[in-house]
């Protein structure tokens, strides 16, 4: 004879979202370390990225460094609110990685393959917040067995 539980359906799916919720914080805070780390050398010098002539968004690689320096530094702080499974971390975690994606979009000329690398992984960040369900959220430090 066999029972059926119906918490059980719920509990996958709280694993699942659980699951992409920490994928999403693990990978914001990764794409957040590397745009702190290539805005700093942007910053620090020049050189280290070719400059394309007669590209149509001609801009200062120091400035562009600031901008990667700026979207690492929220993005990392942004995935400690992932962790906690926060709804505002979600909405700014969609806007920073869509902010991002745009920024290395328009930086391709000077880094070519970094920049397709960083809007991969802006690209997941967003399928995995966007993802998950309001009700399929899981409480931090919850017990798994509901106690």
């Amino acid at each position: 004879m066999t029972t059926t539980h119906p918490g059980s359906a719920h509990t996958s799916l709280r694993e699942w979202a659980t699951g992409v919720t920490v994928f999403a914080a693990i990978m914001l805070m990764i794409g957040g370390i590397l745009d702190i780390v290539r805005g700093i050398a942007e910053i620090a010098d020049d050189d280290i990225f070719v400059s394309t002539r007669n590209y149509v968004f001609e801009i200062n690689l120091t400035a562009w460094g600031w901008i990667h320096l700026a979207l690492g530094v929220l993005a990392f702080v942004v995935s400690f609110g992932l962790f906690m499974a926060a709804t505002w971390a979600r909405i700014l975690g969609v806007g920073i990685a869509g902010l991002v994606i745009l920024s290395n979009f328009l930086s391709l000329p000077y880094y070519p393959v970094w920049s397709i690398v960083m809007i991969a992984i802006s690209v997941f960040i967003i399928w995995a917040l966007c993802v998950m369900r309001k009700d399929d959220a899981f409480v931090p430090f919850e017990s798994p067995t509901g106690r």
